[in-house]
């Protein structure tokens, strides 16, 4: 493991800051007994949008009152976080969304991501060709 990332629980009603962890893919330490029990503890489970990650060196981004979990990251997965906490414009996120229509693969991530770029539901309804009830059920997931 190379870098410490940091996991924490968004506060109702809290702009989005950092990247679900959903959004990121598959992190080893996310079947870990640390990972389980802490998201346990707090009744939410690791597919939520609240639960977010963010990079080392990043922890300003996290609000004062969320629940955090420092959580360790091998290289790849450093990459991956950073990655998905990076601005990404608004126009290379609606081609990705267009562009799913010819697949349906990994379909949360991409509502995820796309979701934390800030384009609302409905809007990523419109360009998938999703049903809206799916993508709220992502979310909540």
């Amino acid at each position: 493991m190379a870098d410490e990332a940091l996991l924490f629980v968004l506060p109702e009603r809290h702009p989005r800051l950092g990247a679900a962890m959903s959004a990121v893919g598959e992190l080893e330490c996310s079947q870990s007994p640390a990972v389980l029990g802490w998201l346990g503890a707090h009744g939410i489970p690791a597919s939520s949008e609240r639960v977010r990650i963010v990079p080392a060196g990043a922890e300003v981004l996290v609000p004062e009152d969320a629940e955090r979990l420092p959580v360790p990251l091998s290289e790849e997965e450093t990459l991956r976080v950073e990655h998905a906490c990076a601005p990404e414009s608004v126009t290379d996120m609606e081609s990705e969304l267009i562009g799913f229509r010819d697949t349906t693969q990994d379909w949360r991530s991409l509502v995820h991501r796309a979701l934390t770029a800030g384009i609302p539901a409905p809007r990523i309804a419109q360009l998938t060709g999703l049903d809206p009830q799916d993508i709220v059920q992502a979310v909540d997931d």
